[in-house]
């Protein structure tokens, strides 16, 4: 079977073993905003044809090529859910060359009932399944993080906070990226942003004071970019873990990226269990056993 993340602006595949071993993958920035004239059939001919002509039968999609904008719009499967229910829910999308099917991507509501969906993150939560143990918190940062409830095995619940896509949105577009330069992610400026996010004043005022310091010389250019992600990934995590402290918060994605993460989950109060990228071939290995493929 091949798995496939296909997001907004990455796409990744997985030839995966019948044991569900990853035999193979590569990945491309062909996201579905990548993808001219809507050509979602040729890109993907393009991105796995070796592996097509070499007999795989079975493609599994799953994330934003699933949404409104992506090839075919996959209807989202309330919470809670999980891999037999998934992979029950999968929809079959034309393709002359295999059998293509769309994992549909889950909903659910906040606490006070605003709606929640995600797409392919689903697919990452199952992947670490074997590790939490059946029941767990999850933390899968990026452009918009997800905070996943996991009981008895299901996705029960969920919570979405658009810290990346704020970072990318102010450091790209607004007067605080003029003051900026690259420099190191981690280090002291980030653990000065961290700390700023628990202090009086809120997330506006706090960024606010990113130029503010810059203006007053308080804070170089290369280190600005790593302060403000301080503060915003502070402000996730602080509002995730409000009043939950000593949370074990298992942490899904890319290494660089739940390195942060943990350091400030631990400095909120929690603890971090970090697991690797590759959860998601192994969520997609597990929906697809229990696809019916025929």
């Amino acid at each position: 079977m091949i798995g496939i993340d296909w997001g907004t602006t990455s796409f990744r595949a997985y030839r995966i073993a019948r044991d569900g071993a990853i035999r193979d993958q590569r990945a491309s920035r062909r996201g579905i905003l990548n993808v001219p004239d809507g050509r979602f059939g040729d890109t993907l001919r393009e991105e796995i044809g070796p592996w097509l002509a070499a007999g795989e039968e079975h493609v599994l999609l799953s994330g934003m090529i699933g949404s409104r904008q992506g090839w075919k719009e996959a209807p989202y499967l309330p919470c809670p859910a999980g891999g037999t229910d998934i992979a029950g829910a999968l929809v079959d999308i034309a393709f002359d060359w295999a059998r293509v099917k769309l994992v549909p991507g889950l909903s659910g509501t906040d606490p006070s009932g605003t709606a929640e969906v995600m797409r392919g993150e689903e697919t990452q939560v199952l992947g670490a399944l074997p590790s939490l143990g059946g029941s767990a918190v999850c933390c899968l940062p990026g452009t918009h993080s997800k905070w996943v409830q996991v009981t008895d095995g299901r996705i029960v619940g969920f919570s979405t906070h658009m810290t990346g896509e704020v970072y990318g949105a102010l450091r790209g577009h607004t007067i605080l990226g003029r003051m900026m330069r690259d420099g190191p992610a981690d280090g002291a400026s980030f653990d000065a942003g961290m700390q700023r996010s628990g202090e009086p004043g809120g997330l506006l005022h706090h960024l606010f004071g990113v130029r503010a310091l810059g203006l007053a010389e308080r804070l170089a250019d290369a280190d600005a970019p790593a302060y403000l992600s301080g503060i915003l990934i502070g402000h996730e995590v602080r509002a995730a873990l409000a009043g939950a402290t000593g949370t074990v918060v298992h942490v899904i994605g890319a290494p660089e990226l739940t390195a942060l993460y943990a350091r400030v989950i631990s400095a909120c109060g929690g603890f971090a269990e970090r697991h690797d990228g590759e959860a998601a071939a192994r969520g997609l290995a597990l929906i697809g056993a229990h696809a019916a493929w025929t």
